[in-house]
């Protein structure tokens, strides 16, 4: 099916757009890679101090032209969907050693989980850890005696982060392996409803506390469709992970054998052989756009809008909002997980998963299927799915069709119509919305704001019963130069509770919400930021505020917001405590939100 006018019209707008950054990021890559193998400019001393830990293994990486990978981990036991990476780099220098290659941790990198940080100090870190994830993957590679690398990350800003330090050493291979989502707990929306009914007060810490523990039980990846299974998407549609690797749960033989697959790849597309295929060449602007496509079509996290420009930016690209947008507009909504739909992702996966939507979407011509992919040229491949059979690892044709249509469905009989994701415009600034799972008599709010300078002060008027009519809640100063961009996922109960007791409500925000965050209109991102004196510094309690999703604006009405001056915050406080005062020189430069909010990008 030839490519779809819209889908070839936005990808020659990002080339466009991206010509002078992307030439010069290219001939970046053509001059490093010319340099040939990294560890043959070492000095003897060099090598030996790479070498001495490597038993074995030595005479391999000193004797010949053998690749060695380097392994950059983001294993900790905070985080249960890395927890099982402690045994990954065992598993791959095995697989590298017996595939006539070796491996190395090249280095770690820090990993948050906002689960234990959401609505805590801590979470005032979280958008920052990205690029200080890239910045340590960076530090780990810079020894620069790896012919390709192995990166093991899932999460929310892992995978972008590593994603920014994969584009930034673009001129060697580099594939990203994960480590499953954990099996099926409590339904997602049984969890949500007892989070509600304890913001209410029917239930108490006791029985939350076991819900939350039933939902959250084990290794793996959580298992709504949020940031980190949305990275997962992302690493397929774009061509880094191995095809089907992404919702294989940990601990089975396939997860097993897709990490030796993985290592044997890396070894094969290394500059040594005859499939060189470096980063730089797989992250173009197709691959990007195929990346932004997935997102519409999975209705994914709204925080790759931050992550996406970052993590392109790094490859010298350049995207807009007005890309994500426009793809949206013409990319039917094709799943329902959680929390669009009470599916999780491993009811997805069994109805067909990622490689029926590839499959769909080429059919479709809303996907480019000629880019360069870890696995080899053509996103066709990726309408495989691997398998076990007799012992051996083969991979098969993937599903045609949905196993479950109240999950996965067709183009041709979608969810809805589009994405959902849409960009917002008007006298408040620019910021983005998303609506897969927000009723459509909800896309349009018009009411009064009430405007809070935190989500504790939200949280307090709540309890106090000061919401007893439509409000739009305007939560701001909670922008990256501000507090570093918090999530604000712990207000999502209370507006819930609001929606559920028939008010009209609506969130308007400098700052983030959670990829777990749906079913109430969210204006989020909106920049200029209040701390750079943003429009959204200028409202009143008492405004009429309309987000209007069906347009896309965001606006004060009746308000001549030029006679107005910003209102006064005092920020003092979010510089000290749990490691903020580390931070300042991010507050200080980090970049618009609409442009990936970077610090090193």
């Amino acid at each position: 099916m030839p490519i779809k006018p819209t889908i070839a019209a936005v990808t020659d707008r990002i080339r466009a757009r991206s010509e002078g950054p992307r030439r010069k990021y290219l001939d970046t890559m053509a001059r490093a890679a010319a340099d040939g193998p990294r560890r043959a400019h070492l000095t003897c001393g060099n090598q030996a101090h790479a070498y001495a830990a490597m038993g074995d293994d030595k005479a391999a990486l000193t004797d010949g032209p053998n690749p060695n990978l380097g392994i950059i981990t983001a294993y900790n036991d905070m985080l249960s969907a890395h927890q099982p990476f402690e045994r990954y780099p065992d598993l791959i220098r095995a697989a590298a050693r017996a595939a006539g290659g070796t491996a190395q941790v090249a280095g770690g990198v820090p990993a948050m989980c906002d689960g234990v940080t959401q609505g805590q100090t801590g979470m005032e870190l979280s958008l920052f850890s990205r690029d200080v994830i890239a910045l340590a993957a960076g530090v780990g590679l810079s020894h620069n005696v790896f012919d390709a690398a192995i990166y093991l990350g899932v999460c929310d800003k892992i995978v972008p982060g590593l994603v920014i330090a994969a584009a930034t050493f673009g001129y060697i291979p580099g594939i990203f392996v994960p480590a499953g989502p954990m099996t099926s707990g409590l339904p997602n929306d049984e969890k949500s409803k007892v989070r509600q009914q304890f913001a209410t007060g029917e239930v108490g810490r006791d029985k939350l506390m076991e819900a939350e523990m039933a939902s959250y039980h084990g290794p793996g990846t959580c298992t709504f469709y949020g940031t980190a299974n949305t990275n997962q998407m992302l690493m397929e549609f774009m061509g880094l992970h191995l095809p089907g690797a992404s919702f294989v749960n940990p601990g089975t033989p396939l997860r097993e054998a897709l990490t030796t697959e993985a290592t044997k790849r890396a070894l094969a597309i290394t500059a040594l052989g005859n499939q060189y295929t470096p980063v730089c060449d797989i992250l173009d602007e197709k691959a990007f756009v195929n990346g932004l496509v997935g997102l519409m079509a999975t209705g994914g996290s709204t925080n790759l809008v931050i992550h996406l420009p970052a993590m392109a930016r790094a490859a010298g690209i350049i995207l807009d909002l007005e890309d994500f947008s426009d793809l949206s507009a013409v990319t039917p909504l094709m799943a329902k997980v959680y929390p669009n739909g009470l599916a999780d992702v491993n009811h997805f996966h069994a109805a067909g998963g990622l490689q029926f939507m590839i499959s769909n979407l080429l059919e479709a011509g809303l996907l480019h299927e000629n880019v360069k992919t870890v696995a080899g040229d053509g996103l066709d491949l990726y309408t495989q799915e691997p398998q076990i059979k007799d012992g051996a690892f083969q991979y098969r044709e993937g599903p045609k069709h949905s196993h479950n249509e109240k999950i996965l469905r067709p183009c041709g009989d979608p969810f809805h119509a589009s994405g959902g994701l849409t960009q917002l415009a008007g006298n408040l600034g620019r910021g983005v919305i998303k609506t897969s799972a927000v009723a459509p008599e909800r896309h349009i709010i018009e009411a009064p704001a009430r405007v809070f300078h935190s989500q504790d002060d939200v949280k307090a008027a709540f309890k106090a019963g000061e919401f007893t009519s439509d409000t739009v809640i305007v939560v701001r100063y909670q922008g990256p130069k501000s507090n570093g961009m918090p999530e604000l996922h712990g207000l999502t109960p209370t507006l819930a509770v609001l929606q559920d007791r028939g008010l009209k409500v609506a969130l308007v925000t400098d700052g983030r919400m959670s990829g777990a965050s749906g079913k109430v209109p969210s204006a989020i991102h909106v920049c200029p930021e209040a701390a750079d004196d943003g429009p959204i510094s200028l409202l009143r309690d008492g405004d009429i505020v309309r987000l209007d999703a069906t347009k896309g604006s965001i606006d004060v009405l009746d308000v001549d917001l030029s006679t107005r001056t910003p209102a006064a915050a005092d920020l003092t406080g979010n510089g000290t405590g749990v490691g903020r005062e580390l931070f300042e020189a991010f507050r200080k430069n980090v970049g618009l939100a609409a442009d990936g909010a970077g610090v090193v990008v």
